[in-house]
């Protein structure tokens, strides 16, 4: 296919392109101002889709009808020819090059890779029967019913065109109605594969390839299969860059958008140039991008781009090809024309249901619930487009007879394209809707009546926000509140009156399986959040939603973190690659030199043996010997340097010999100790042998098994080689380390974005479902994941604690470098810096982030004392951390061994250097008494893990009360211990700020544990608690009671204990958040915490917000006093938050 394009990339001297149809001018060609038509036809097409919206067709019809009046004037008059001249003498090729690449591209970036990936048998198996079935049928036909003079190659090529499935049209009317996207994918994706077949049958047909002359079977289908193979290759590497150009940091929209175009273009152009197919390579690109491999919200810009210069594309090749038809002589148009177009209609449709016939085998025994409805719908999917149309042209001129009426061609191509778009869309889009296919289901209704609640009240509480302030209060809230009242509709059939009904009878298996897919969106969508905020890698994210769309079609199957280690396949080939390597690797025997005394030639000798040069010139040796081994190898330079070759033998044998002897002298019998020393002996005895042998021969040269077993030891002489592999594990080792970290990273990069879906989805529970049942059976089955993964976190950070740490620390890195990005994002909204200041200082924090590429892969972890400064409630102060440092000791755990038991009394507590246990304990109490607690009471035992930089027994300690879990290390575990007395010394000489501050940081965890989507607004880091008391701890003992101020206090959390209501004798559990309408409480447990987190004051309220803090302040102090006094002990379980 190398000359396929010959005549549209250079042109030869005289050789002017053929017109298709029309007469040539017989006139001077003057400047036209076929620009105009151009420009004419785009405004045109412009309006006729603004003012007949959703209706393509009729804008296509339009356009082709105009498209045939200015032909068939510009068949009578010379000054319309003079303006149509430059399309008439256009090579039919160019404008297939000027179209078709963004068009295919814009088709195959919409596809969805992962769901064609698990059809992509169904679907290749699919286009190949639609394309054998439109060959065969479409051109006997065409053989049959056509009275114009066609040969056997035209019609052929004719039913090839008419057979492509267009993959824009064909899908377009069932987007719009809801189908759902699987389907949408495997039309579009067989049109694809028709549409690349196509392409590269019409590039053999150019190249001549199957000319009779020189035509081979083999040669063809050889040719093909490469076309298609390095189509891909090419298409595949474009994809790399158009990547590495729209995810650059430093690039802006217009740079993104102009270089993508440009490269589909440059792709396909190359390609072609290359003799390949460019179609195939552009399916291959746009399949190999998608939402994550552009900026976040420039995907949308580029999709636009690419539907506007798409529709502008279709505008104008109706446009030019109806000019085309109009240019030719109407005389060829006659009845049986009218005819043949019907009896073509009904054969392409004709052709599609026999395909549909016999791909619905292979699509029932797919995954999907594929049926006679589905297969009724897509009878109706072989809707004709610009692709047809493009290469109905290459059909006359590729034609082995010429005939006299060539537009007939494109006529008829023209015709059967629009009435499949407008009956085939119809019927396609009426059939789908009649058949039900396009309904909602039941669960499905039912959460999206739950969404639309759930805005409802958020809509609701922003008006009861709004209705106190003061700069509000004339507004009418009655009309605001009649017109933001939502009353959606679904539009879809399907909507039962007895809706209530039918909810009470859907079982639990029917809305846990939707629920499931609800899960599944909302997981993928939470890995495209996280990696657009920069907290996933690009390929851990979309490795994750590969994942989770290959699992996605399994029925109840809810993706855990090992499906995802299955997916992934990671690292056991390299561990084994590595582990093989370290065996071969070669480590020096080296002997004391005080072994030998004074004997200064062994002395001599094991400086010889143990010295750099002597390894090298081993290595030298082999490398030398490869000359000999090539002529050996060749029999002719064998034969004229037989004794050339023994003489070098012998010498070669003799350097292998002493290089044997020496070690042999130094290490005796330490020698064969090391594989490669034994290795190298046996090399020298081999060659002893082979020396023998040949002065054998030489003595009885007529004896034939001595010469066969001399030939066969001479072949032996290649081993001599293995020995230079030393040189290269050294290197291979690095490279297998290199992507062992990186698998690690990804591994753990991976497992933590799963953790952080997890509890996005947790939040969304009670969206997704309105049975409690549902949404406890969902909570269930999100922690279990959720713990698992957790635990998968502990032991990569066990197997690689320096690629962890580095991914943490880059991740740290990046984290800060954003927050700085929307510091300087608000000052510059609000006008502080100006836009040439802020464009300077945003790109040098780009500039930052982009050097995060080049992060190490790993770093060392800190030493045992430096994971005190990880303690938060120590606040990195050295008088703490050096006071604890010389108390603390270093704690070793093997695997199983037991940390601390249920029901012993606390010994201190553990903080985890390296490692990882797993804590298994009773529901916790939180310090409420069994009676009050009643309801609560439960046998589930909970399990949770702590990996490095967790503490163990803070609560405990806190309290003096029993533990109420058993910790047992899953791997060999490392940490710091601090007593229980060296704890309490610290607690008296750092009165009463450490012990406070203890509690402070529990209480935040677990406010964020089980509050967390309350609270997503607050910020409340340790640090600004503790030195802006933006929150704070009260201490409630019992019988005592606390004000709750609403106006200065935003939310009251018990986290500990048990409270009751003053007013109301409501009682109060942990952990809960207290109502707004709680005025006051009293505590009712012998140790109660309540987290304050106070309201943002007005600025002329700061000196009684002062006081109420001081006041606050002091109460603790008191209160921590009067525990420690009376030592009023009671505890439970915190349930740690990941």
């Amino acid at each position: 296919m190398a000359k396929a394009n010959v005549s549209f990339w250079v042109q030869k001297e005289g050789n002017q392109p053929d017109l298709l149809c029309g007469r040539s001018a017989d006139y001077m060609p003057t400047k036209g101002h076929f620009p105009i038509l151009v420009c004419s036809t785009v405004v045109l097409g412009g309006l006729l889709r603004a003012f007949l919206k959703n209706s393509e067709v009729i804008v296509l019809t339009i356009l082709s009808l105009v498209g045939f009046l200015i032909g068939q004037l510009a068949y009578n008059f010379v000054e319309m020819h003079q303006v149509v001249y430059p399309l008439l003498r256009t090579p039919s090729f160019s404008l297939y090059c000027y179209f078709s690449p963004l068009i295919i591209f814009m088709a195959a970036l919409d596809v969805d890779f992962y769901i064609l990936k698990n059809v992509f048998w169904q679907v290749v198996l699919t286009g190949l029967i639609s394309f054998s079935m439109a060959f065969i049928v479409i051109g006997y036909v065409v053989l049959k019913f056509n009275k114009d003079s066609w040969d056997l190659q035209s019609c052929l090529l004719f039913s090839m065109t008419l057979g492509i499935t267009d993959p824009v049209h064909s899908v377009n009317s069932l987007k719009t109605i809801g189908i759902s996207k699987m389907y949408t994918d495997i039309i579009r994706g067989e049109s694809m594969i028709i549409c690349g077949f196509t392409s590269i049958f019409f590039g053999v047909f150019r190249s001549n390839i199957l000319n009779i002359s020189n035509f081979r079977e083999l040669h063809v289908i050889m040719g093909l299969s490469l076309d298609i193979l390095g189509s891909i290759i090419c298409g595949y590497w474009c994809a790399r860059i158009i990547q590495f150009i729209l995810t650059d940091l430093f690039s802006n929209t217009l740079t993104s958008i102009v270089l993508c175009i440009s490269m589909v273009y440059l792709t396909f152009y190359i390609v072609e140039f290359l003799g390949m197919s460019g179609m195939v390579a552009l399916v291959a690109v746009g399949l190999n991008l998608d939402s994550l491999s552009f900026k976040p919200r420039i995907e949308l810009i580029i999709t636009k781009f690419l539907i506007m210069f798409s529709c502008v594309y279709q505008h104008l090749i109706y446009t030019f090809f109806g000019i085309v038809i109009g240019c030719g002589e109407i005389k060829y148009f006659q009845f049986h024309t009218l005819v043949f177009m019907f009896i073509l209609f009904a054969t392409v449709n004709f052709v599609r249901l026999l395909t549909v016939v016999l791909v619905s085998p292979i699509l029932r025994h797919s995954n999907y619930e594929y049926n006679w409805r589905w297969g009724i719908v897509i009878a109706w999917s072989g809707i004709k487009g610009v692709f047809s149309l493009l290469l109905a042209p290459d059909i006359h001129n590729l034609a082995e007879q010429k005939v006299e009426s060539p537009q007939l061609f494109i006529l008829y191509v023209q015709v059967i394209s629009l009435m499949t778009m407008g009956i085939n869309s119809y019927m396609m889009t009426y059939s789908a809707r009649t058949l039900g296919l396009c309904a909602i289901s039941l669960p499905r209704q039912m959460a999206m009546q739950n969404a639309i609640k759930h805005i409802q009240e958020i809509i609701q509480n922003r008006i009861t926000l709004f209705k106190t302030e003061k700069i509000l209060t004339n507004v009418n809230w009655t009309l605001v509140e009649e017109k933001t009242k939502i009353e959606y509709i679904i539009p879809f059939p399907h909507v039962s009156c007895d809706k209530k009904v039918k909810e009470e009878s859907l079982t639990d298996e029917v809305l846990i399986e939707e629920a499931r897919l609800h899960v599944a969106i909302i997981q993928m969508s939470s890995f495209e959040k996280q990696c657009n905020d920069g907290v996933l890698s690009v390929e851990a994210a979309r490795t994750l939603i590969g994942a989770t769309k290959s699992y996605c079609h399994i029925q109840g199957k809810f993706m855990s973190i090992y499906d995802v280690s299955t997916y992934v396949r990671a690292r056991s080939w390299l561990m084994k690659f590595k582990n093989i390597l370290t065996f071969l690797e070669y480590h020096k025997d080296k002997a004391s030199l005080s072994l030998y005394g004074n004997n200064k030639f062994l002395i001599f000798i094991y400086r010889i043996v143990f010295s750099e040069e002597f390894e090298y010139a081993g290595h030298i040796i082999g490398i030398m010997y490869i000359y000999p081994m090539i002529m050996h190898l060749w029999p002719m330079a064998r034969e004229l340097n037989v004794s050339a070759l023994i003489l070098v033998n012998y010498y070669f044998v003799f350097l292998y010999l002493l290089e044997s002897a020496l070690k042999i002298t130094i290490l005796k019998s330490r020698y064969f100790h090391q594989h490669w020393n034994t290795l190298e002996f046996f090399i020298v005895l081999i060659g002893i042998v082979d020396i023998f042998c040949i002065y054998f021969v030489r003595l009885r040269p007529d004896h034939l098994v001595l010469i066969q077993f001399t030939v066969i030891i001479g072949y032996f002489r290649i081993i001599r080689f293995i020995p230079l592999i030393k040189v290269l594990i050294p290197l291979l080792m690095n490279i297998v380390d290199v992507q062992i970290k990186k698998r690690l990273s990804l591994m753990y990069s991976i497992t933590k974005g799963y953790v952080k879906s997890q509890e996005d989805t947790k939040f969304l529970i009670k969206q997704i479902s309105s049975r409690e049942s549902i949404n406890q059976k969902l909570y269930e089955i999100l922690e279990t994941n959720k713990r698992d993964a957790v635990k998968e976190l502990g032991l990569i950070e066990h197997e690689g604690r320096d690629v962890v740490i580095a991914l943490k620390t880059k991740q740290a890195i990046r984290n800060v470098i954003a927050k700085a990005l929307k510091s300087l994002t608000f000052l510059w909204s609000r006008g502080i810096i100006d836009k040439h200041e802020g464009i300077e200082m945003n790109k040098v924090l780009l500039a930052k982030i982009k050097s995060l590429n080049n992060f190490p892969m790993a770093i060392p972890p800190p030493t045992p004392d430096k994971y005190l400064h990880n303690i938060i409630w120590l606040e990195n102060k050295d008088v703490l951390i050096e006071f604890f440092k010389e108390r603390a000791k270093l704690a070793y755990f093997d695997y199983g061994d037991v940390i601390c038991k249920e029901g012993e009394m606390p010994q201190g507590i553990y903080l985890i250097i390296s490692g990882m246990a797993i804590l298994q304990s009773s529901p916790p109490t939180f310090g409420i008494d069994r009676s009050l607690s009643a309801d609560r009471e439960s046998t589930t035992r909970f399990t949770e893990y702590c990996t490095s930089g967790d503490i163990i027994g803070e609560l405990s300690c806190l309290l003096k009360r029993e533990i109420e879990y058993t910790a047992i290390c899953e791997t060999i575990l490392q940490a710091c211990f601090i007593s229980l007395e060296d704890l309490y010394e610290g607690f008296d000489v750092f009165w009463p700020s450490l012990e406070y501050k203890i509690w402070l940081k529990l209480a935040l965890s677990i406010a964020y544990q089980y509050f967390e989507s309350s609270l997503i607004d607050e910020d409340l880091k340790f640090q600004k608690c503790v030195a802006l008391n933006h929150a704070y701890v009260e201490t409630l003992s019992s019988y005592n009671e606390m004000t709750v101020d609403n106006v200065n206090m935003k939310f009251v959390i018990l986290v500990y204990g048990s409270v009751i209501d003053t007013k109301t004798e409501v009682p109060y559990l942990a952990p809960c958040i207290l109502p707004k309408t709680c005025e006051q409480v009293q505590g009712t447990s012998d140790l109660s915490k309540l987290l304050v987190i106070q309201a943002p004051a007005p600025a002329k309220n700061n000196n009684n917000a002062k006081v109420m803090v001081n006041t606050s302040l002091g109460m603790t102090r008191r209160d921590y006093h009067w525990k420690r006094k009376n030592e009023l002990e009671t505890g439970s379980h915190f349930r740690k938050g990941h």
